[in-house]
């Protein structure tokens, strides 16, 4: 029995899951994760009109939206940091100016949730019609963040398939460490067109929470609910792999 207890407990992948869950990012994103699909859960139970079971998904849904704004207090100035860092790098100034455009509206959606964070702790209290322009002010800067995150995508998949392209119908040479180099470049353009297509499809996804809180589209919580759990497990996977690459 405490073999199989060994074996199961210092398990590969139970010993990745704590390293994961040792990281801010990742706690933030399984966080994320139970939270939306608490939502859509929530909503289900609703609709079936399950509205005691409804209501424990519901708290739990509200505790851990609670929880993900403490854990993102000092974000906003890595956000201030990497636009910063974004102005001092060449680049393409489309890719550039989107870069730095999309960390400030990160910058300013996460300063603001902080503000709505403290009001929902009562840590000070803002009369309702404050409260609600606090919270569609962070809306409109998440909202902003992940169109500017979007079109910045469209443009680097496009410079990058251009690249991808010039290098196919580049001149064959006999010299075999041309051929070998170009191979080397055509997959690290393609890595980083996955990485692209990776991300572009989080954001269109996630793109519907913040215009739904803002009223520009009708979703429901079930739909959100869904969007938001996948995008939180596709962003789940993602530090699972950095961390496994960290070994």
């Amino acid at each position: 029995m405490s073999s199989v207890a060994s074996q199961v407990i210092l398990h590969p992948v139970v010993s990745q899951a704590l390293k994961v869950g040792g990281t801010n990012l990742g706690r933030d994103k399984l966080y994320r994760a139970i939270q939306y699909f608490a939502r859509f859960f929530a909503w289900l139970l609703l609709s079936r009109d399950y509205k005691i079971q409804a209501a424990r998904w519901t708290a739990l849904k509200a505790h851990l939206a609670l929880a993900r704004k403490v854990m993102r207090l000092g974000k906003p100035v890595e956000h201030l940091q990497a636009a910063l860092r974004a102005t001092q790098t060449s680049g393409v100034a489309g890719e550039q100016i989107t870069t730095v455009g999309r960390q400030l509206a990160y910058f300013g959606y996460l300063t603001y949730d902080a503000f709505v964070w403290a009001n929902a702790v009562k840590f000070f209290n803002l009369a309702p019609s404050t409260a609600d322009r606090v919270s569609r002010i962070s809306n409109r800067f998440w909202l902003s963040g992940i169109l500017l995150s979007i079109t910045h995508g469209l443009l680097k998949a496009g410079r990058l398939a251009n690249e991808a392209k010039a290098l196919q119908n580049s001149q064959t040479w006999s010299d075999k460490g041309f051929a070998v180099d170009r191979e080397a470049k055509l997959l690290a353009l393609d890595t980083q067109r996955a990485g692209v297509r990776h991300q572009f499809v989080m954001d269109i996804l996630d793109v519907w929470i913040p215009a739904s809180g803002l009223g520009l589209v009708s979703f429901n919580d079930g739909v959100l609910g869904i969007f938001g759990f996948i995008t939180s497990l596709m962003a789940l996977r993602q530090q699972w792999l950095a961390v496994a690459g960290k070994k």
